[in-house]
């Protein structure tokens, strides 16, 4: 039920424009459309319904689960997942008729999560191997290893490499400069920048 191109799965239901540079041992599901101008890295699985943009850039490793929408202006770097249904805009101030408007961009760094049915707007980093929760509306950046919830999404702490939450008993080390946790899953440490653990304090508590 699809052709394989090389080393390149595409179902006979999606739509691979002229022009896309799809990388070896990536996967493209049913009724996917990928737009010409755009960029997928190797070894990504590119669910159901997924619809790519001209001049998206996605890296290596990527999962892009169905129903996500990845409009031009997006970068996407290797081993991030992006999650169900998740949304990202590129325009803060949309109108139909608009006729001289802005691409603004969007950046996911390395390793970066992003639950189902998220929503990001715009202008944004969501940081290295940071969480964003299921749902979430993310209106600012968010931190290497950060954990965001919530409309909009707050800081409400951090995370592994791993994935799994950092607690303040995994804390090992304080100075001025940072916070060093040791995740009590897989034992790996994780320093977080003083000016993003103070983030932390005032936003956790926020309703």
């Amino acid at each position: 039920m699809g052709k394989e191109d090389g080393k390149i799965f595409i179902h006979s239901t999606a739509i691979v424009e002229d022009g896309a540079i799809i990388g070896d041992n990536t996967r493209i599901w049913h009724f996917a459309h990928v737009r010409s101008g755009a960029r997928i890295g190797r070894y990504c699985n590119i669910g159901k319904d997924v619809y790519i943009d001209v001049g998206v850039e996605i890296g290596d490793n990527v999962k892009i689960q169905n129903g996500v929408s990845v409009y031009r202006g997006v970068k996407i770097e290797d081993d991030a997942f992006i999650g169900p249904h998740v949304v990202f805009t590129n325009d803060l101030y949309p109108r139909s008729f608009n006729r001289d408007w802005k691409v603004v961009s969007t950046l996911v760094r390395r390793g970066a999560s992003i639950g189902a049915n998220a929503t990001i707007v715009c202008g944004v980093t969501i940081g290295e191997y940071a969480m964003v929760a299921a749902g979430a509306v993310v209106t600012r950046d968010v931190p290497p290893h950060g954990l965001v919830m919530g409309n909009p999404a707050r800081l409400r702490g951090f995370v592994c490499y791993c994935g799994k939450p950092l607690r303040e008993y995994d804390i090992i080390a304080r100075t001025e400069q940072s916070i060093t946790y040791k995740c009590s899953t897989c034992g790996r440490e994780v320093s977080i920048p003083m000016e993003h653990y103070e983030r932390y304090l005032r936003e956790r508590d926020v309703k």
